[in-house]
């Protein structure tokens, strides 16, 4: 394989069909199927383009792909991400493969190492993270396929905090997908990748304009990611500190994590990553119900984001 052509002509490719601005959710999950199908055609409607989708214990991340890309007829599913650890090498390669024949142009495999306690919990053992997706890749590499021919290698972006799995990203796959970064993370991410790589970015959102239900929900929000040590490096190389993670996060981090306030503020958050470097910003709308889909923010904001 072409690792360097993979890299540019998907790359480039890709960031059209993602476009500039997309949604990112976990809360698919916990819905039944058919209102996961109705919400699908809903957003496509709406004009988002692209949906990502996480895997942790819910939804087997490939499977759920599919699911979505029946339910709808233009709209980009990209698994946001598909853990290393939930199948082998072999398995991802050919139900990337699978889906990229049957929706050809909508489906973005997107993959990363997760972190320790999920990995724990499946019965394996974390460690060497960048070695582990280094012998990942080569193994999907190499691994034998005997369905039918693929017009082109099918993409795939790394979920990379690092700046060693962000060069990793940028060698061996489209490109990178960030989560809970600051646009100056984004513009730190772009200068590792370089110019040609995809930079996707996922960007936490809540409508709410009153500043203390704002941050009361964005602490409840980064609880979960302050017990990982992933984000918190991230955080630190990003120029916040350890005393800022105490009483769930201060006021700075809270805001940088979480963008809150009415659509204009957040389409503003959204313009410092896209000119921080990032080709493509995938909102993580959250809501009052943590297990509810935030349907009413997804309609609110279609209009002032996917109008520019």
């Amino acid at each position: 394989m072409d690792r360097e052509g993979q890299t540019v002509t998907a790359g480039r490719s890709l960031a059209e069909r993602l476009g500039r601005v997309g949604l990112w959710t976990s809360h698919l999950d916990v819905q039944p199927i058919e209102r996961l199908r109705a919400v699908a055609a809903e957003l496509e409607q709406l004009g988002w383009s692209t949906l990502w989708c996480w895997e942790v214990f819910g939804r087997e991340a490939l499977t759920n792909a599919g699911l979505l890309l029946c339910a709808t007829r233009r709209m980009v599913i990209g698994t946001g991400i598909a853990s290393i650890w939930a199948r082998d090498p072999a398995a991802m390669a050919a139900a990337q493969r699978t889906l990229t024949e049957a929706y050809p142009g909508r489906f973005v495999l997107g993959i990363g190492v997760s972190h320790a306690p999920i990995v724990d919990a499946r019965g394996h053992r974390y460690q060497r993270p960048l070695d582990r997706m280094r012998g990942y890749l080569d193994a999907m590499d190499a691994a034998p396929w005997q369905g039918p021919p693929i017009p082109s290698q099918p993409p795939r972006v790394l979920a990379a905090l690092g700046p060693r799995m962000l060069e990793l990203a940028a060698e061996r796959s489209a490109g990178a997908l960030l989560y809970n970064a600051t646009p100056e993370l984004t513009a730190s991410a772009r200068s590792l990748l370089g110019p040609k790589p995809l930079l996707a970015v996922e960007q936490a959102v809540l409508p709410e304009e009153d500043p203390a239900a704002a941050r009361r929900a964005g602490r409840e929000f980064i609880a979960f990611y302050l017990t990982l040590p992933n984000y918190t490096r991230a955080w630190e190389r990003g120029g916040f500190g350890p005393d800022e993670w105490a009483e769930g996060g201060s006021d700075r981090l809270v805001d940088a994590m979480v963008a809150w306030g009415g659509p204009e503020a957040i389409a503003d958050r959204v313009r410092a990553h896209l000119d921080a470097g990032a080709d493509h910003v995938c909102l993580q709308v959250l809501g009052p119900d943590p297990d509810g889909v935030p349907m009413t923010g997804w309609r609110a904001l279609a209009p002032a984001l996917l109008a520019r």
